[in-house]
This record gives structure tokens, sequence and C-alpha cells, in this order.
């Protein structure tokens, strides 16, 4: 069917979706996102409206986006253009980022993220983190970042770790811990000591734990392993069961 579709017009396509009885839509949309032609990205461009679609088929559309497995920057762009400046639900909106953030980062393992597309993508992210005056927002805006895994949004990522209320602290070490070893510096490392210690502040153990899994699962230092031991007498037993094995496995 996907062959098929990758041949077909845009007025086709179109006229299928647009014809196609209501339980087998989300079916034709997966298939339009994953054949990712001009022509079915076109249609469902036309096709697709936020402010009036039921919201269980926007979501097939945005999650199938999300885990295409190679994007393209027009697939890129069709999302963007859907999200760009419209009242959505706040449950399209968070999918839509999230989705955002999943294509910026294969694109970027592509080696294509010097597109302007992608820029405009990060850039999306990044606004909605600064204007979220709720913390689900931070939140969702975070685990975008942990998507995209960009390193100049590192700095963003270890400021909510390190600064923010328990949520966006949890989401920040968690968008952390999908980086490869080599963006994982010394600044980092300090920042992820500073949180599972407790330097400046109480933190949850969610998130204490991720910080320590950052400094075991990235060239760890003997001082680092001996501190963790040391505070495991201090922990939870569970807890500290879990970072034994953690030492264990790294030896």
């Amino acid at each position: 069917f996907i062959q098929m579709l990758r041949s077909a017009k845009k007025r086709d396509v179109l006229q299928l979706l647009r014809r196609a009885p209501e339980e087998t839509r989300p079916f034709l949309v997966e298939a339009a996102v994953a054949t990712q032609s001009v022509a079915s990205l076109a249609a469902l461009s036309d096709f697709l409206d936020f402010s009036q679609e039921p919201k269980s088929l926007l979501e097939k559309f945005l999650y199938t986006a999300a885990f295409s497995p190679q994007p393209s920057g027009e697939l890129l762009h069709l999302v963007l253009d859907k999200l760009d400046g419209k009242q959505l639900a706040p449950e399209i909106w968070e999918t839509g980022i999230v989705a955002v953030g999943s294509l910026v980062g294969k694109l970027c393992q592509q080696k294509l993220c010097g597109l302007q597309v992608v820029e405009r993508g990060v850039e999306t992210i990044l606004r909605g983190l600064r204007g979220a005056e709720e913390e689900p927002k931070v939140v969702i805006s975070l685990l975008a970042l942990g998507n995209a895994r960009l390193p100049e949004t590192i700095p963003t990522l270890l400021e909510h770790a390190e600064d923010g209320p328990t949520a966006v602290t949890t989401a920040a070490t968690s968008a952390l811990q999908r980086f490869p070893a080599p963006h994982i510096s010394s600044k980092v490392k300090q920042v992820m000591r500073r949180i599972f210690h407790q330097k400046r502040k109480s933190y949850d153990k969610t998130c204490r734990l991720a910080a320590a899994e950052i400094l075991l699962d990235n060239h760890p230092l003997p001082m680092d392993v001996i501190n963790l031991l040391l505070a495991t007498s201090e922990m939870e037993t569970e807890v500290a069961t879990f970072l034994l094995m953690k030492v264990q496995n790294s030896l």
C-alpha cells in the first residue's frame, strides 16, 4: 500500500483520505506519513485540521511522525506548520512538541542538523520552554530536548536539573542520560555530583539515581565510585542495592 501511495498524486491521496470510512483513516494517515512523498505530505497538510479533527487521529499522525525511522525535513516542516500559532488541545501540543524533538534528533543522526527546518524545530522547543508557566509544560519541553539530544541544549538541561522542582529535575536528568559519553563533560559531572550528594538542596531519589548513573556510565573517576559507595550506607536498602549492582556491572 505504501509503494502504491509513493506513485500517487496529491489529489488522489487527498481524495482517499477524505472518502475513507472513519475507522480506516488512522491506517491511511499512518501509511501517508510512512510514504513521505511530496504528494502524500501535501495531501496530509490539506487534510489534517488541528482545530477540528478528532484527537485520536491527530495523535496517530504525531506518533507515527515521531517514530518514523528516517524522517525527512519535509515531515518535520509539516508537523511544525500544524503546531504553529494555533489554539491546540494541551495533549495535542504536548505530543506535538515531543514529536518535534524526536524528528530533530533523527534528522541530526542523518547529518541533517544544518537544515533550516531543524533550527526552527529547536527554537520551537526552546520557545515553549521559556514561555512555560506551568510545571507540566516545562517537563514536556525537557522531554523533547532529551529526544533531540543536541549538545548546545546541555547547559539548559543542567540548569533545570539542578534548580527546578522535583518533576522538572527528574525530567532534565533523564534527558541528560540520553546523551552519548563524548557529551558528558566535566561540567555535567560536577552538576551530577552536586545533585547526588545533595550539596545545594534535597533531591528526589529518582533524580539522584539518574545522576549516579550518569557518573557511573561515562568513564567514572575512582573517587566518584568511592563516594557513591560511601553514600549507600545512608540510603534506602533497594536504592543502595541498585547502586551496588551498577558498580559491580561497571567493574
